[in-house]
């Protein structure tokens, strides 16, 4: 029995139906998929959700492949992106973890940085390699100031990781985020050295070109094609899939685990929990009361705008493929925008000459416990159509909108905190001596499809798994 039918969950009630087991998917919405999901805009149908993958290990496209999508996977267009700074906007350096540059003297790094700021950055190869990387914690932050400055920080770190994470880099725990950048900062010397062990490994898993943001594929006709072709998959293994049961209970019984989902009662020999990670510590901690103290903090809530416009003057893509923002920059709201039909030809040969799709994101956790700031829908297209504009350095006016929707994501971003690491190194030791449980999802591998993907699968490789019988 699997609960959960977001990518984790299916590519879990996968790797059991391959292992000859019979699997049962339960999904309290009325779609598969999580946040890798779909929506028709303009006449286009479009990603609601993720619309790339990082290229840092092959998982995904291994299952793309897998999946008979493998001509379908496809690089960005190599423009680059941009960085929106407090006094204006950079061509955002070519920079592999979190915005943590290679090299400080490159020139685009430089520019954004300025002469203090790269030479501050520098000083990192010559501090000892314990400096960054002796506590047993540290922030994202932290680490950067550390070893590279405050201007790493804020000009380069900040914007990705906030685009990325929603999240001030502050609150985030860095072996969480970016695995191994620690270990890597011991055995290469400096934190630049180590960025650039990582950049030249995820060129080998296929990133292609250095152009920032580059080290991400996606798939011909979006994301989501990719949950289709799971769901396609599962039903000719003859797993059942059900949506519209949300599970309420999940109990340890005399043969396995009891589940009430939406009225209905179902006996299982083998759980798959693959929820976000409060709802999963909350409907376990009954049976394993010692995981309450361990429960994460919930993500914050992402609200995403989908503009399509009927622009040509956004032909020449005048930000490239899209444009992060800096905290504190004046006058902007939103924390990233995408250029949607500039970022893949695929979408814009669909869209057509002079139609683009934007989409702009909203919602950064500042502070641990701070409230999210919502806006109704009206308000975030007005905000959207401002941003866009001063964003694009073209005007974007409702005129010009053909098509739009608002998309929010609540908790869909794990929340990796500090001690986050450790937290899950926990939940999952006082879980394995559980006989029939297992546990999968973001929250447990790390933000985006590339750790979840691999995360999942890893679980099952040394998993010697128990037919369950259901009802």
């Amino acid at each position: 029995m699997v609960v959960g039918g977001g990518v984790s969950g299916l590519v879990a009630a996968r790797e059991l139906a391959m292992a000859g087991v019979r699997v049962t998917v339960l999904e309290a919405g009325s779609s598969w998929g999580g946040c890798v999901g779909a929506h028709v805009v303009g006449g286009l149908s479009l990603d609601s959700g993720a619309e790339s993958f990082a290229t840092r290990n092959t998982a995904v496209a291994d299952l793309a492949r897998e999946l008979g999508l493998g001509s379908a996977i496809v690089a960005p267009h190599p423009g680059g992106a941009w960085v929106q700074l407090p006094e204006g906007p950079r061509e955002l350096p070519k920079t592999g973890v979190l915005g943590i540059p290679a090299n400080p003297w490159d020139p685009e790094v430089r520019r954004s940085l300025g002469l203090a700021g790269a030479l501050r950055a520098s000083l990192d190869r010559w501090l000892p390699v314990s400096l960054g990387t002796a506590a047993e914690v540290t922030s994202v932050s932290r680490l950067v100031r550390t070893r590279m400055g405050n201007r790493v920080l804020q000009r380069l770190v900040a914007p990705v990781v906030g685009g990325v994470h929603s999240a001030d880099p502050s609150l985030l725990d860095v072996d969480m985020v970016a695995p191994g950048l620690r270990s890597g900062i011991r055995d290469q010397g400096s934190l630049a050295a180590a960025v650039a062990a990582q950049r030249k490994a995820a060129k080998g898993a296929g990133a292609g070109p250095a152009k920032a943001g580059s080290a991400v594929a996606g798939l011909q006709g979006g994301m989501h094609t990719l949950v289709a072709a799971l769901v396609k998959d599962l039903a000719g293994r003859g797993v059942r899939l059900l949506a519209g049961q949300r599970v309420d209970s999940i109990q340890r019984s005399s043969d396995g685990w009891r589940i009430i989902a939406s009225g209905s009662a179902y006996n299982a020999g083998q759980v798959v929990v693959a929820l976000d990670g409060p709802a999963a510590v909350g409907l376990l901690e009954e049976s394993l009361p010692d995981l309450s103290a361990l429960r994460p903090a919930p993500g914050p809530l992402v609200s995403l705008v989908t503009l399509v416009v009927d622009l040509p003057e956004l032909d020449v893509r005048p930000r490239g493929t899209g444009i992060l923002v800096a905290p504190g920059t004046p006058g902007i709201r939103a924390k990233a925008l995408t250029h949607a039909t500039a970022k893949w030809d695929w979408l814009a040969d669909e869209a057509g000459p002079g139609t683009h799709v934007l989409r702009l994101s909203y919602g950064r956790l500042e502070e641990p416990g701070a409230a999210d700031v919502v806006m109704d829908d009206d308000g975030l297209l007005a905000a959207a159509l401002e941003d866009a504009s001063n964003l694009l350095t073209v005007p974007v006016s409702a005129s010009d909108v053909l098509d739009w929707d608002v998309v929010r994501w609540e908790g869909a971003l794990p929340f990796a905190a500090l001690g986050h690491k450790q937290r899950v190194a926990d939940i999952r030791r006082r879980c394995e001596g559980v006989e029939g449980l297992t546990l999968v999802g973001g929250w447990l591998a790390g933000n985006g499809l590339a750790a979840v993907v691999a995360d999942t699968k890893a679980q099952f490789a040394a998993l010697h798994v128990q037919k369950p019988t259901t009802t």
